[in-house]
C-alpha cells in the first residue's frame, strides 16, 4: 500500500513482442507519452557550460507538451524531493501502431535477431569493448562522476506494451526530453548502458516515428566537453580525436554488432514525465543533468524508436543515474505477450514494498564483480536443469563464467526466447523429447524445436520445466513461459535455442513473463516472484 506522498508515475513503454539482445541496442522511438519526476539537480553531476551550437538545422517538433503541462513543469517544487519520501510509481500506456503480424513469422525474425545480438553481447565481452570506464577514472584520478550523496527511498513504475504485433521484442519507454519538453520513446535496454537519442543534424540515421531531437530547441541542452572527466565515462570514435579546443565536444561511439551503432556528442539534458499522485491529480516532474550521447550517425534494427535508454549496470545507464534518488534496485512485470493493448507491463524504480512482502518472493545471488568482466550484464550462476522433475545431467561446469568473460548466464530484458550453450540446449531438448507423449512430433519445423500438433486439444499436459541456482534458489516456470503457441496451425513448440557461435546463456523476456523480476545491484541479487502482471 502506498503512504503519503506516493506518486504513480505514468510513462510509456511498448514492448515489441519478441525482441532480441541485438535488437536492445538498437534505438526505437514510440509513440505516447511518458512520464517523469522532478528532482533537484544531481549532486554529482558537474555541469559544463558550453554552446548549444551544433550545427543543427532546425526541426519543428509536433511531440511539444501543453502550454498547461508546461506551466505544470515550471510550477513544481523541487524542494518535494529534496527529503526521503516513500515509494512513486510510474504506469505507462500501451503502444500500438495499427500493424499486425502473424505470430510465427514474429518468432522467426525474433529468433533471428537474437541470435546475432547473443553473438554481439559475447564479441563485445571478448574484446572488452565499452567497459572498465570507472577505472579509468580512477586511473586520472578523478573521482567517480556517478557518486550518491544521498538516497531516496521512492519508487517509479511505469507500465509496458507487448508488441508481438511488431514483429520485435524490445519494451520501449516514452519520455519528454528537453526545456520545452518533447516526446520521444526510447527502447529499454538491460544489455546496455548508454542512454542515447538521434540527434539533428541526422548525418547517418534510421527511420524513426517523429522528428529527430534538436539540441538547438532546448534550453537546458549542454554539451560535455572533452576535457571534462565525464568524456572518460564513453568510448572514442576510431581513430580518437585530438582534444584542441576548450569548448570541444566529447565525441562517444557505442558499438552493438551487427552494424548497430552510435556515433556523436556526449551531453546532459534534462528528462520529464508525467505523474500521477494517489489522489488522481496530474504533477509533471523532470530528472536534469541526465547524461546522454546525441547521436548524429546511427545505424541498426529499431523499429521507429527514436533512440535507447540503457538499464545495465554500468555508470551510464539511467537506472544507475537514478540511484541517488531511488536507490539501487529496479523491478519490471511483464504480462503474457498475447494480452490486448489495454493491459500494460510495469517498471518500477525504487524499492517496491508490496514485493518484498510476496510470499514467493525468492532470490538468487547475481554474480559478483570479480567473477564478472562486463560490468554492463546481470548474471546468475545455473547449477542444473529440471524437466518433468528430473534433474538432467549436464556438468555443473558448462553453465560458468570464466575470468575472460566466456560462458555464464545473464537475465536480459532486451533477448525475446532464451538461450543456453548447444551442449546444455540439447540435453533439454533431448529430454522433452523422451517426456512429451500424445501429441505428434512434426518433424523439420524451421528454427524451433521440438514442436507438436496439437490440434482439437484444450488442455495441454506438458513436462514441467526449472532452474536450480549454485545458492539452492528454484526458479520454476508456467507452460507458457518455455512453449509457444503458433497459431492458426494449433503447434506448439519449445521456446528455447541454443547458441552454436557462443558460450553464453540468457533467460529471456518470454521466459519473463508473469513473473515480477527485481534487480538488486547493491544486495548482488535477483528476485523473482510469480504475478499476474496485468493485476500489478
Amino acid at each position: 500500500m502506498v503512504t503519503t506522498l506516493s506518486i504513480f508515475i505514468l510513462v510509456s513503454l511498448s514492448l515489441f513482442s519478441f525482441g532480441f539482445v541485438a535488437s536492445r541496442e538498437f534505438g526505437i522511438n514510440l509513440n505516447s507519452s511518458a512520464s517523469g519526476i522532478e528532482f533537484p539537480q544531481h549532486p554529482s553531476f558537474n555541469v559544463v557550460s558550453s554552446s548549444v551550437n551544433s550545427g543543427c538545422n532546425h526541426v519543428t517538433s509536433t511531440n511539444m507538451l501543453t502550454r498547461e503541462e508546461q506551466t505544470s513543469i515550471d510550477s513544481q517544487d523541487e524542494d518535494d524531493f529534496a527529503q526521503p519520501k516513500e515509494a512513486v510509481k510510474f504506469h505507462l500506456r500501451h503502444r500500438s501502431d495499427g500493424k499486425t503480424t502473424e505470430v510465427k513469422d514474429s518468432v522467426f525474425e525474433s529468433t533471428s535477431r537474437d541470435l546475432g545480438r547473443i553473438q554481439t553481447l559475447h564479441t563485445r565481452i571478448v574484446e572488452k569493448k565499452n567497459q572498465n570506464s570507472v577505472s579509468r577514472l580512477a586511473k586520472d584520478g578523478e573521482k567517480t562522476v556517478i557518486s550518491s550523496q544521498f538516497e531516496l527511498s521512492g519508487r517509479l513504475m511505469a507500465t509496458l506494451e507487448s508488441g508481438v504485433s511488431h514483429g520485435s521484442g524490445e519494451y520501449f519507454m516514452d519520455v519528454f526530453v528537453g526545456t520545452p519538453p518533447k516526446h520521444f520513446s526510447l527502447i529499454l535496454d538491460t544489455g546496455s548502458d548508454l542512454n542515447w537519442i538521434q540527434c539533428v543534424p541526422c548525418y547517418d540515421c534510421f527511420e524513426q516515428n517523429g522528428p529527430y531531437y534538436d539540441p538547438k530547441d532546448s534550453t537546458s541542452f549542454t554539451n560535455i566537453t572533452c576535457h571534462d572527466p565525464m568524456c572518460h565515462l564513453v568510448s572514442s570514435p576510431d581513430p580518437p580525436q585530438p582534444c584542441k579546443t576548450e569548448n570541444q565536444t566529447c565525441p562517444y561511439y557505442y558499438w552493438y554488432g551487427d552494424s548497430s551503432n552510435t556515433t556523436g556528442d556526449f551531453a546532459l539534458e534534462t528528462f520529464s514525465v508525467n505523474l500521477t499522485t494517489p489522489s488522481g491529480n496530474s504533477e509533471i516532474k523532470k530528472v536534469e543533468n541526465v547524461m546522454f550521447g546525441c547521436g548524429h550517425w546511427n545505424r541498426g534494427l529499431f523499429h521507429g524508436a527514436a533512440g535507447l535508454l540503457g538499464l545495465g549496470k554500468g555508470p551510464l545507464s539511467f537506472s544507475s543515474q537514478l540511484q541517488s534518488l531511488y536507490g539501487h534496485s529496479f523491478s519490471y512485470c511483464l504480462v503474457n505477450r498475447n494480452s490486448n493493448s489495454s493491459v500494460s507491463s510495469k517498471l518500477i524504480f525504487g524499492e517496491d514494498k508490496e514485493l518484498l512482502k510476496h510470499p514467493n518472493l525468492n532470490f538468487t545471488s547475481l554474480v559478483g564483480e570479480k567473477e564478472n568482466p562486463a560490468e554492463t550484464f546481470y548474471y546468475v550462476q545455473i547449477k542444473s536443469i529440471i524437466v518433468g522433475d528430473e534433474v538432467l545431467k549436464i556438468p555443473e561446469e558448462t553453465w560458468n563464467l570464466s575470468p575472460q568473460g566466456v560462458g555464464g548466464t545473464i537475465i536480459d530484458s532486451g533477448t525475446t526466447l532464451s538461450y543456453f550453450v548447444e551442449p546444455a540446449y540439447e540435453i533439454i531438448k533431448e529430454a522433452f523429447v523422451n517426456k512429451v507423449k500424445g501429441y505428434p512430433l512434426i518433424q523439420d519445423f524451421p528454427i524451433l524445436r521440438p514442436c507438436y500438433n496439437v490440434s482439437g486439444v484444450e488442455n495441454l499436459e506438458l513436462p514441467s520445466f526449472g532452474i536450480t541456482f549454485s545458492d539452492g534458489a528454484v526458479w520454476n516456470f508456467p507452460v507458457e513461459n518455455y512453449f509457444i503457441k503458433l497459431d492458426p496451425e494449433d503447434i506448439v513448440c519449445l521456446a528455447i535455442l541454443g547458441t552454436p557461435n557462443s558460450a553464453m546463456s540468457i533467460i529471456g523476456n518470454y521466459q519473463q513473463q508473469n513473473f515480477h523480476i527485481l534487480y538488486d545491484t547493491k544486495g548482488s541479487r535477483l528476485g523473482y516472484a510469480p504475478t499476474k502482471c496485468a493485476d500489478a
